[in-house]
C-alpha cells in the first residue's frame, strides 16, 4: 500500500546516517577499550587506589552505554522496517499509526546519538555548574530568574540527571537574586555549555496592577565541573573568604550557624558561594572547585594560554550578549539569536522542552567549525 511504502522509503533514508554514525562513534575502538579497561580490573592491585579504580569502573559503564545505545538504535531500525513490510503485506491501515511511530522514535534516537559525537570539547563530557544572576528590574527580574532556574531543572530531571542546589538567595518579594546548581550527567556540560548568557524576557507582569508589558534579564553562567586530576594553581593569598548565614530556597532557614562560605578571587573579582554542605570546611571546599571550574572555563573560552592572563573585567562574566528572547505578549514565541531557531508553545519551553535550542546551536557550531577548517 502507498502509505507504507511512503514510510519505508522515510525510514530507509535513515540506514546511512546509521552506518554513518557508527563510524562516528568508534564502535570498534570503544569495544578495544572496554576490553582493555576490564582487563585493569582483573589486576591484583586494582582496589589499591579507590579513587582510580572508580574512574575505570565509570569509563567502563559510559563506555558500554554508548554501544548498548547504538545496538538498540540499530535494532529500532530493523524492528521498524519488519512492521512496515509485515504491514503492508496485510494490507492493515489500523498499524499505520504504529509503524509512524516507530520511524519517529528511530530518527529522533538517531539525531540525538547524532548530535552527541559533536561534543568533543575537552570537558563537554563533565558535569554542569549553573549559576543564575537577575538583571536589574527588581521583583520583576528576581520572578524571571526563578523561572530560568525550574525550566533547567525541568529539562535536567527530562533526561534523567542530577539537580542539586549549591547555593540560592531569595528575591526581595518573589523568585530569586542568585542561585547556583550542579547538574549531573554524562555530557552534561557539553550541552549546557550553549545557554550560557542572558536571556530576556517580555510578558504582563504579574506584579503590575497597570497590566503593563514588561522586559526583563536574567543570566546563566555555565561551568564544567573540573576533577581533582587538573591542576589549577590558586595562591592562598589571591583568596578573601566570608562566611555568613545559609538560607533555603523561599527564605527557610537550613542552618543557624555561620556555616555558608564565599569565596572571592581578588586577581580576577569572581565570587563563588556555597552553602548546601553542613560546614564551613565542607562549604570551602566546594567552592574552591567551583572557582578552579570557573577559572578553567574563562581560560579555555578565551583562548588563554594560562591563568594568570584572566583579567579583572571578568567580574561581570555571562553577562554578555541576550541569547535569547521569551515572549508571552502580545504572541507567544521563544527565539534564539544565534541560531534563528524558534518555537511558538512557549510553556513547553519554560516545561524545560529546550533540546531543540540545544542541537540548533551544536549544528551551527559544527557547520562553522567545517567552514573555518
Amino acid at each position: 500500500m502507498l502509505q507504507f511504502e511512503e514510510l519505508k522509503l522515510r525510514l530507509l533514508e535513515n540506514e546511512k546516517p546509521l552506518e554513518e554514525l557508527a563510524a562516528a562513534l568508534g564502535l570498534e575502538e570503544m569495544a578495544k577499550e572496554v576490553a582493555t579497561l576490564e582487563e585493569q580490573t582483573a589486576a591484583e592491585d586494582f582496589w589499591g587506589d579507590l579513587a582510580n579504580s572508580q574512574k575505570v569502573l565509570q569509563k567502563i559503564s559510559q563506555l558500554k552505554g554508548k554501544i548498548k545505545a547504538y545496538e538498540d538504535l540499530k535494532t529500532a531500525f530493523d524492528d521498524a522496517l519488519v512492521m512496515i513490510e509485515l504491514s503492508d503485506e496485510e494490507g492493515d491501515l489500523d498499524l499505520l499509526e504504529d509503524c509512524t511511530a516507530s520511524v519517529e522514535s528511530v530518527e529522533k534516537e538517531l539525531e540525538k546519538q547524532t548530535l552527541s559525537t559533536l561534543l568533543s570539547g575537552e570537558y563537554d563530557n563533565s558535569n554542569a555548574i549553573l549559576t543564575f544572576h537577575a538583571g536589574a528590574g527588581g521583583t520583576e527580574a528576581q520572578d524571571w530568574c526563578q523561572m530560568l532556574f525550574r525550566m533547567y531543572g525541568q529539562w535536567a530531571t527530562k533526561r534523567g540527571f542530577k539537580f542539586t542546589t549549591v547555593d540560592f538567595l531569595d528575591g526581595d518579594e518573589a523568585g530569586l537574586k542568585s542561585a547556583v546548581v550542579m547538574i549531573e550527567g554524562e555530557n552534561a556540560y557539553g550541552y549546557l555549555k550553549s545557554e550560557m548568557g542572558v536571556h530576556r524576557l517580555v510578558r504582563v507582569s504579574p506584579f503590575d496592577s497597570s497590566g503593563r508589558r514588561h522586559t526583563s534579564f536574567a543570566s546563566l553562567e555555565v561551568m564544567p565541573e573540573i576533577d581533582d586530576s587538573v591542576e589549577v594553581e590558586i595562591k592562598p593569598e589571591d583568596i578573601k573568604m566570608e562566611v555568613y548565614r545559609a538560607s533555603g530556597a523561599g527564605g527557610q532557614k537550613v542552618n543557624k550557624t555561620s556555616s555558608a562560605v564565599r569565596l572571592i578571587h581578588e586577581p580576577t573579582g569572581i565570587v563563588v558561594s556555597c552553602q548546601v554542605e553542613r560546614s564551613q570546611h565542607q562549604n570551602r571546599e566546594v567552592c574552591m572547585k567551583m572557582l578552579k571550574s570557573k577559572l578553567i572555563e574563562i581560560k579555555e573560552r578565551e583562548h588563554l594560554d594560562k591563568i594568570e592572563d584572566i583579567k579583572g573585567e571578568q567580574k561581570e562574566i555571562g553577562w554578555g550578549s541576550q541569547i535569547r528572547s521569551y515572549v508571552f505578549m502580545p504572541y507567544t514565541l521563544v527565539k534564539d539569536n544565534r541560531t534563528g531557531f524558534e518555537v511558538g508553545n512557549i510553556n513547553a519551553v519554560m516545561d524545560g522542552e529546550i533540546d531543540g535550542f540545544i542541537n540548533a546551536y551544536l549544528k551551527k557550531q559544527s557547520l562553522d567549525a567545517l567552514a573555518n577548517s
